[in-house]
């Protein structure tokens, strides 16, 4: 299907929109050094293999493997408010992907919409920031509301119309939007899925290297 043919084209943003990955994969880590070398290589490793998924729910892993049960509760606060500190910084000086801007232009008829496993509050701050927030018409969304429960309550508000496309980086992304019934395109720019090459293969998945590849590959 061209680009032009859907309603609806929700992004994915670290990986995607900005390039973020790392800035937030050395925040885990960072914020989990305190309690070990050995602890804060796990909780990388673990961010890296969930892409997609919320800081609040690899933290409570981390706690729960790692950590006391009488002292979790303080450590998971710990650790939030260092991580929240440790990417405020790098979310504002990463590269944007200029080429959503010649996508925009190329699909004007589309309602385009944010869905993240970034916090939300910080996501509206941040795109504000920086000027991004006009892109999206249809809402920047994220944690702590799953990505399921983001695709189901918009479908249901209307705000995602089919035939509609998510561009992600993670096989979360993949599973997530294609439950819902949307095509789902994987970026591979600036992707951590180590295995991505394989992971599209085998399920036949569309993949690019940039978004100006897009309607190229069609």
């Amino acid at each position: 299907m061209k680009l032009s043919d859907y309603s609806t084209i929700a992004f994915d943003c670290d990986g995607v929109i900005l390039n973020s990955n790392k800035v937030k994969t050395r925040a885990f880590y960072t914020a989990a050094l305190p309690y070990g070398e050995e602890c804060a290589i796990a909780l990388e490793s673990y961010h890296t293999s969930n892409g997609g998924i919320s800081r609040y729910k690899k933290f409570n892993w981390f706690v729960n493997t790692f950590i006391d049960a009488e002292k979790r509760e303080e450590v998971y606060e710990s650790l939030l408010k260092s991580y929240e500190s440790a990417v405020k910084e790098g979310l504002a000086t990463c590269d944007f992907n200029e080429d959503l801007l010649l996508l925009k232009e190329k699909t004007p008829n589309a309602n385009w919409l944010v869905v993240s496993g970034g916090a939300q509050k910080e996501l509206h701050q941040l795109f504000k920031d920086r000027n991004l927030d006009c892109l999206f018409e249809g809402g920047i969304f994220g944690s702590p509301d799953s990505k399921e429960t983001i695709f189901s309550r918009e479908i249901e508000r209307d705000n995602i119309k089919l035939p509609a496309l998510f561009i992600g980086d993670s096989k979360y992304d993949f599973t997530s939007s294609t439950k819902f019934g949307l095509d789902f395109l994987f970026l591979s720019q600036w992707s951590e899925v180590i295995d991505w090459a394989e992971f599209c293969a085998a399920r036949e998945i569309f993949h690019v290297p940039s978004l100006l590849q897009i309607e190229k590959s069609q």
